[in-house]
């Protein structure tokens, strides 16, 4: 019996600290490492480039879309490609004034903020944030009532860098004082997945054959933040499995071919266009119960004994981006492409 001094590092809470380091060196350091969005990263080059011969900061950026297409990456990869601190919050955290004003004045002149999620940000708070973003002042309100009185104070130049994933929700005034730019990131091509894999397969020492990167990538819902799950979750079968070590290890390297990922991924649910258990069994309760439809948000919300937003946001878009999927004025209606995915015949 080993001792507690002699415990495998792997097996206690060092895993998960190795996990998170692995997850920050993925993350692009340069802009020939970070792929796709190539129309973004043409704006905000030319934007940075632009200020630094001004000799000015980088005026303020918003990048909005869905969620694991790499908006906080290119807030990181920003402050690498300028040399500056950028700090770090979420629109949740900032519950009141004082937590702004807090953040805003120990900021060092050219620090970059970067806030995620700001569309939850206090309607109290944004009020406080729309001459900081502009004039460069923080109004502070001190005393109430008749003896109540406004002192400004001068802040360091920043800039702000804000992500959202429901840009909708962001006020027309805050949207209006993003003056670098908002700019919308789009899903990514296969192509590009397959490209993403294929780096951070580099990074953490795993070796794809081609047939494994072209299925990961094809399975990963067009979004580079599933793809590295897959590609980690692939390596942990191989790793692990008898299946994938007499595939992926006999020749002692680390090496995943097409027959362990396929098994990893089937593992996990995630069929080969990517659907997973929860998407299929929409589909399913879409066709077998309502005749493939039309079937209004709350009946099929009802039906799968989930909330109506997650089957709205969450459960909905990747259906619908796929063709297998129709929003219509009556209501949810199931696509001959999804009859023939999960092998019913199609009713016209």
């Amino acid at each position: 019996m080993s001792s507690p001094k002699n415990k495998d590092p792997r097996q206690s809470g060092a895993s998960k600290t190795e996990d998170v380091v692995l997850d920050q060196t993925l993350r692009p350091t340069r802009w020939d490492d970070y792929i796709g969005q190539k129309h973004i990263k043409d704006n905000v080059k030319i934007l940075l480039r632009a200020a630094e011969e001004r000799g000015h900061i980088p005026e303020h950026i918003l990048f909005y879309g869905p969620p694991g297409l790499g908006k906080t990456t290119l807030a990181h990869l920003i402050a690498k490609e300028t040399g500056r601190q950028m700090k770090i919050t979420s629109g949740p955290a900032i519950e009141k004034v004082g937590d702004l004003a807090s953040i805003l004045t120990n900021l060092a002149p050219g620090d970059i903020l970067f806030i995620d999620e700001i569309h939850r940000l206090n309607k109290m708070v944004e009020e406080i944030l729309y001459p900081a973003m502009e004039s460069g002042v923080l109004d502070i309100i001190i005393g109430k009532g008749p003896s109540a009185r406004t002192i400004q104070l001068d802040l360091p130049p920043f800039t702000l860098i804000a992500a959202t994933t429901r840009v909708a929700l962001i006020s027309s005034p805050l949207r209006s004082r993003f003056s670098g730019g908002v700019f919308r990131l789009e899903f990514y091509s296969n192509e590009e997945i397959a490209k993403i894999i294929e780096r951070s397969g580099k990074l953490l020492d795993i070796l794809l054959e081609a047939d494994a990167l072209e299925e990961i990538a094809k399975r990963s819902r067009f979004t580079p933040r599933t793809a590295n799950y897959f590609l980690k979750r692939c390596r942990d079968f191989a790793q692990v499995s008898p299946e994938g070590k007499q595939a992926s290890y006999g020749a002692g390297k680390k090496v995943i071919d097409k027959k362990t990922t396929v098994a990893a991924l089937n593992m996990l649910a995630v069929d080969d266009i990517g659907l997973n258990s929860s998407d299929r069994k929409f589909l399913e309760i879409l066709i077998e119960k309502f005749n493939g439809g039309p079937v209004g948000l709350k009946t099929m919300a009802a039906a799968m004994s989930e909330e109506e937003a997650t089957v709205e946001e969450v459960i909905e878009p990747y259906l619908i981006q796929l063709g297998l999927l129709e929003r219509t004025a009556r209501g949810r209606v199931a696509t001959k492409k999804a009859y023939e995915h999960l092998g019913f015949s199609y009713k016209v």
